[in-house]
C-alpha cells in the first residue's frame, strides 16, 4: 500500500481524488488545506475517514509519514511544497505548471535530485489517446519528418477566483499543455521563441489572456501557438486545434476525435502535388493513457520499479522553459534563446 497526503483541497482536487478512487493500493492517508474545512468536506466528499486533517504540511506529514505527496496547490506555493515534501522523504506528483519561476522551478528539480526522490509534473494531456498516437505515426516516418507544428487554442472560461487575476494567466496556466504536447509530438527541444500578448477589450481577466508564439523547436521544426481565453465562439477543444506538416504530408487533428492525415502522392494537379489519406494507426497497448490516472500509476509504477517517470521534473521544466521564453518574449518585444537545466 502507498500512502499519500494530498495538498490543496480546491476544485481541482476532485480530478485527482477521482482518480485515486481506481487505483488499488493506493490510501490517501492526509488532506491539507490553509481551509480546514474545505479540508475536510473533500474528505467527507470521498469517503476518507481515517485522513488526517490540516493545515500545516509538515505537521501532517510529521503525523502521517506517508511515501509520497501529491501537490495541487496554487503554482506560488509549489516550492514551499516541494522543499518540504523532500525534507520528509516523500516522493511528489505536482500540478503543473512545475513552478511559478524558473529560479523556483530549478530549485524543485535540484531539491528532487539531492533526496533522491521521484518528481513528476501532471502533463495529463501527454495521456490522451490522440497524442499517443501522433508520436507513434509520425515515429513511423509514415508522412516524413515533422517540418512545422500548428496549435489553436479559442475557448472562453469564466472561472473565477485566482486565474482571473493572474499575470500571463493563458501562457503561465494552460498554454503548457500546448507546449508540452507539442514537444512530445515531434521530440523537439525548444531553442527559442518569440511571443507577444494582448488583452482584447471584452477580456474578464486582468492581463495576458491572448497570446501568439513562434518557438523553434530544433532539427528544422517550427512550432506556432495561436491563443485566447476570451473568444467567444466556434471554440476549440480544450487539446486545441493541430496541424502537423511533414516532408511528404500532413496530419491534422481537432482536438476530438477528428484526427487523419495525407501524403503525397505520384504526380500533380495542375501547381499542386497530388496526396492521398494515409491512415494513423490505432492506439498501441502499451501506450500509457488516462489522464491523471495515467499519470498517477505511471508515477507509482517508477516508485516502485526505481525508473524515471515520463513527465519527471528534470524533463518537464524543459516545456516550463517554454512558458517562461515566451513570456520574457512578450515582456520585452524581442526573440528569447530557450535554456533549461539540462536532464539529470
Amino acid at each position: 500500500m502507498m500512502n499519500v497526503v494530498l495538498v490543496g483541497c480546491g476544485a481541482m482536487s476532485r480530478q485527482w481524488l477521482d482518480a485515486v478512487r481506481q487505483i488499488d493500493g493506493l490510501a490517501i492517508v492526509g488532506l491539507v488545506d490553509l481551509d480546514a474545512e474545505r479540508a475536510k468536506a473533500r474528505a467527507d466528499e470521498y469517503n476518507l475517514t481515517g485522513a488526517v486533517i490540516g493545515t500545516s504540511l509538515d505537521a501532517v506529514l510529521d503525523q502521517t509519514r506517508p511515501d509520497a505527496v501529491f501537490d495541487v496547490v496554487v503554482p506560488a506555493a509549489r516550492r514551499e511544497v516541494a522543499l518540504s515534501a523532500f525534507a520528509h522523504n516523500c516522493h511528489l506528483l505536482t500540478e503543473k505548471p512545475l513552478a511559478d519561476s524558473p529560479e523556483n522551478a530549478r530549485a524543485i528539480v535540484e531539491a528532487a535530485r539531492r533526496a533522491g526522490r521521484v518528481h513528476a509534473v501532471v502533463q495529463n494531456r501527454r495521456y490522451v489517446a490522440n497524442v499517443r498516437r501522433i508520436r507513434r505515426f509520425l515515429d513511423s516516418g509514415g508522412i516524413g519528418a515533422a517540418t512545422s507544428i500548428h496549435a489553436d487554442f479559442f475557448i472562453a472560461p469564466h472561472f473565477g477566483g485566482f486565474r482571473e487575476e493572474m499575470a500571463h494567466v493563458l501562457l503561465l496556466d494552460m498554454a503548457i499543455h500546448t507546449f508540452d504536447a507539442a514537444r512530445y509530438m515531434v521530440g523537439g527541444e525548444p531553442t527559442s521563441v518569440c511571443c507577444q500578448e494582448w488583452e482584447p477589450p471584452n477580456s474578464w481577466y486582468r492581463q495576458g489572456s491572448s497570446a501568439s508564439a513562434i518557438f523553434d523547436l530544433g532539427g528544422g521544426k517550427t512550432f506556432t501557438y495561436a491563443g485566447s481565453w476570451c473568444a467567444d465562439g466556434f471554440r476549440t477543444s480544450w487539446e486545441g486545434s493541430w496541424r502537423i506538416v511533414a516532408e511528404r504530408g500532413s496530419l491534422i487533428w481537432d482536438g476530438h476525435d477528428g484526427l487523419k492525415a495525407e501524403v503525397m502522392a505520384s504526380g500533380r494537379d495542375g501547381l499542386i502535388d497530388k496526396t492521398q489519406p494515409i491512415d494513423v494507426p490505432p492506439l498501441d497497448p502499451v501506450d500509457r493513457i488516462g489522464g491523471h490516472l495515467g499519470i498517477i500509476r505511471d508515477f507509482m509504477h517508477a516508485i516502485e520499479t526505481g525508473t524515471k517517470p515520463e513527465t519527471h521534473g528534470a524533463d518537464n521544466i524543459k516545456s516550463l522553459a517554454m512558458v517562461f521564453g515566451a513570456i520574457e518574449s512578450a515582456e520585452t518585444g524581442r526573440r528569447v534563446a530557450i535554456t533549461a537545466q539540462e536532464e539529470k
